[in-house]
């Protein structure tokens, strides 16, 4: 299932990745399951559109019992300028500009076809013009840098979604059924 070593995915390893909040991985996966978001960097729109989205779904997530944590790759200044935009600033969010905790849960860099390639290019419209984000903005961040979904209880992995591509569109609602 899963490219993560498994005894990264333990209450050791999830004690030592702090939130803004000072809180750990660890602590808040001890109350509530966690649906642990990397995001690519926030210049891009299909980060953009992954927040815009967590935003409208996050009743439903946190009404479910999800506890959304997100981790980028920039610092908490510049991020909380982002996530304040998307009504998402409370949320616990990491912050890994080494992406160390990226390659930990085995989000690996993309590659040109799963960056540039035509589902990018398409998807990219889409976002532009259905939901109003901006096609180019400044890279904040590793632009080669995947992104992935990981659903955490009790210090488990039950759930993953690793893009394939940058324009892959996880179904976060799903995450859900997975409780």
């Amino acid at each position: 299932m899963s490219n993560i070593p498994k005894a990264l995915i333990d209450k050791s390893y999830l004690s030592t990745i702090i939130t803004n909040t000072g809180e750990s991985l660890a602590q808040i996966n001890e109350r509530k399951p966690v649906l642990l978001v990397f995001l690519r960097h926030f210049g891009c729109i299909f980060c953009r559109e992954a927040l815009y989205d967590i935003a409208n779904l996050r009743d439903e997530l946190e009404a479910a019992g999800l506890q959304v944590v997100l981790v980028h790759m920039t610092d908490y200044t510049v991020a909380n300028k982002y996530l304040t935009k998307y009504e998402l600033a409370d949320v616990p969010h990491i912050s890994d500009e080494a992406c160390q905790y990226y390659q930990d849960f085995g989000l690996t860099k993309g590659n040109f076809s799963q960056l540039f390639g035509l589902m990018s290019w398409v998807r990219g419209a889409e976002a532009t013009l259905l939901k109003g984000q901006n096609f180019i903005a400044k890279e904040l961040g590793d632009g080669f840098q995947m992104p992935g979904v990981f659903l955490l209880k009790d210090n488990n992995l039950l759930h993953e979604f690793v893009h394939q591509k940058a324009s892959d569109k996880p179904d976060y609602k799903s995450f859900i059924t997975y409780l």
